[in-house]
Formats: structure tokens, sequence, C-alpha cells
């Protein structure tokens, strides 16, 4: 029921631009791969512990990739360790010392966070790329509108998409000097308008796989509604490869409202799309506190599947023929429940929500039986024809 053919609503449909591929450490970006998800540690990188415990909170959210800045040679010696015990790819944020961009390369990072042109001669350039070589790692050219270089505020008077692309355009030509094509590109900026046509400008100009961004956008609520503004836009427009929605919140959250933007837009499917009503006076029981225990106890699977929550007949059913699971308010706090799109069973106000988690528990686990049966025809399918 959650997934529908886009062949037939091709008012849905969203051509991606094309870009080349890279490889950050094992997972794919642009090329077609799938758009991934990062978000960065907020904790010391000297200590790896509290490090990495914050990785495997990301991790179990579902993150692909994961940033850890590296300002000094200590955070750099403590990157091996949090490398070794990562289950996704390590980015190492580098900023202006080269140095440590040598030192993250050898740590086992899967790619350098640095601006080529901020690190100094074009011998240090040349240090770093062949370090990069040398370790398999790929390059992420992060250019910012709060830290544009002065040449170029000065020629353009602002921050402008003009001075973010002809940024990116100069880093980029300090790699390729090198004879190095493995590298991403974003052109952030907390300005939603600037940023958006910042990236449309770069997407005709280069073939390099995109990191879409809002920087510095603001807290949970304030800095969803930008990113998903400015990030939705753009994946609307198939611009983007990899996405980092930052926020003054914690890492994991950052995550999560990632994946809702890739829902939102049926770019990527992961875990429970929730579809909910605002509730009103018509309601049959509690939705909003009854949605917030849902969101908070059905984080753990990751199958992706569709659950409706509404108050009351008015848009119930009709919601509720369109996801795997639903629930509809009643009268007399007896609430009716949708199985696949039809009426099954009733349900009263007590024990409801642990009655539509395991009503959903059980549902992933009938997709997953069935996604490896799948696996396991098409495996015996390719052997027989061998």
């Amino acid at each position: 029921m959650s997934d529908h053919n886009p062949g037939l609503r091709p008012w849905r449909d969203i051509a991606r631009r094309q870009s080349r591929q890279i490889m950050v450490g094992n997972v794919p970006v642009g090329g077609g791969a799938p758009v991934t998800v990062q978000t960065m540690t907020n904790t010391l990188t000297t200590d790896a512990k509290a490090t990495i415990d914050q990785i495997r909170r990301c991790e179990d959210a579902g993150v692909d990739i994961i940033r850890v800045s590296c300002p000094d040679e200590e955070s750099t010696a403590a990157l091996r360790q949090i490398v070794r015990a990562s289950r996704v790819p390590i980015v190492a944020d580098i900023h202006f010392h080269y140095k440590r961009a040598l030192e993250a390369a050898d740590a086992g990072a899967a790619c350098l966070r640095i601006n080529p042109g901020n690190i100094g001669s074009e011998a240090r350039v040349r240090e770093v790329v062949q370090a990069a070589k040398a370790n398999n790692c790929s390059i992420r050219i992060g250019v910012n509108a709060g830290s544009l270089e002065r040449d170029l505020l000065e020629k353009y008077g602002e921050p402008c998409p003009e001075a973010l692309v002809e940024s990116a355009l100069d880093h980029i030509k300090l790699l390729q000097d090198q004879d190095f094509h493995e590298y991403k590109v974003a052109v952030k900026a907390s300005d939603v308008f600037l940023a958006v046509a910042a990236y449309m400008q770069l997407a005709e100009a280069v073939d390099c796989p995109l990191h879409l961004g809002i920087t510095e956008a603001g807290g949970l609520i304030g800095g969803t509604v930008k990113s998903a503004i400015g990030i939705g836009n753009l994946l609307w427009a198939g611009i983007g490869d990899t996405i980092r929605v930052s926020l003054s919140a914690e890492p994991e959250e950052e995550v999560r409202v990632g994946y809702e933007i890739l829902k939102s837009l049926g770019i990527r499917t992961r875990g429970v799309k929730v579809i909910s009503c605002p509730s009103c006076a018509r309601q049959g029981f509690d939705v909003i506190r009854t949605v917030q225990a849902l969101e908070e106890r059905l984080q753990h699977i990751n199958t992706p599947l569709s659950l409706s929550v509404l108050g009351c007949v008015v848009n119930g059913p009709g919601e509720a023929r369109e996801t795997d699971i639903g629930l509809t308010g009643g009268g007399n706090g007896k609430h009716m429940v949708y199985l696949s799109g039809v009426t099954d069973h009733t349900i009263q106000d007590e024990n409801m929500v642990d009655h539509i988690v395991r009503l959903v528990e059980a549902r992933a686990a009938e997709i997953e039986a069935a996604n490896a049966e799948a696996e396991m025809t098409d495996a015996g399918t390719v052997q027989a024809a061998e």
C-alpha cells in the first residue's frame, strides 16, 4: 500500500540531474546512487568514547555518512579509533591547516572536507591530494557564504550566487590541476534564496556530485522549515546527491529530519511514514498525544510502511485506504483499525498505542520476510541462468 507506481503519477516524477559518481568509503555518491543523509558530531573529537556513542545514535537513526571535526593534532590522533568503531564512512572536517588533512587521511577518513584554496601554496594542495589518493579518500569542497574569500567579497560587494559559484570553481580547478576528480561540492548559505540560486547555477556548471544544505539554519523547528524549503526545492528540481540538515539540535535529529524531507518527496523511504490530522473538536481520541507517542515508539522500525492516524471519520477512511495501517476515531471510545486499506476491527482507547505499535511491528516483519523471499528467488533465478 505504501509504495505506489510513480509511472502512474507523472506529476510526482523527479528527473535527477546526471552527475558522475564518487565513493565516500563504501558509499556511492552521485551517478544515480540514492541521495545520502549526513550529519556531523558535536562532541569533542578528542573524547573518542563520547564521539563514538554519538555516532552510534546517528547510525541507529539511519545516517549514511558522518562528519567529524579535526581542529588539532589531538583530534586527528583520536580519529583513528573513531574510524575503526564507526559503521559508516567518516568525513574529516579540516579548516586551514593542511597537516590535519594529511593526518586524517592516514587515520582512515573516507573523505576530507577542505577548501584547497584555504590551505596555502600549490605544494600543500599537492600534498593533500597525494594523501587523499594514497588513502582512497574523496574530498568535499565546502563553500560557505559566511566565509567567502576577501577578493570575491571585494569583487561582488556581498555574498551572492555568482560569488559562491566562482569560489567553488576556483577550488575545483586546484584539484583538477592535480588530476584529482573524486570530489563533491557544497555552496551553502543561511539565506534560503541565496543557497538555492547558487546551487542551481553550480549544477549547470559542473558534473560532480553536489552536497546540499542550508547552513546555520537554526533550531529544531525553524531550521527544519528553512531546510525543508531550501533542500526540498533543490531535490524537487532534481539537484542534489547528498544532504545535511544543519540544526542547533542533536545530530540524530538532523538525520531524522533529512529522511523526512526525502520521504516527503518520495526519494527515499525509511521507517514509518505517519499521516495524521491536526485534530479538532470532532476527534474521537487525543490525536496529538497519540501521534507523539507513536512516533517515539516506532523509531526502531526501519522498514518503509505507512500509518494514518485520523481523529474522526471525515477524512479518516479516505486516508486509511492509502496506508498500510490506519486508525480512525469513532464515537463512544471505539475506533476503527484498517489493514491494507480495509476495515478490520475496532479498538478502545485503553492500550490503543500499544496495539498500533504491535500491528506496525507485525506488518514490518511481513514486509521484511517477503523481501527476503524475493531476494532468494531472484538469486536462485540468476544461479539457474548461469
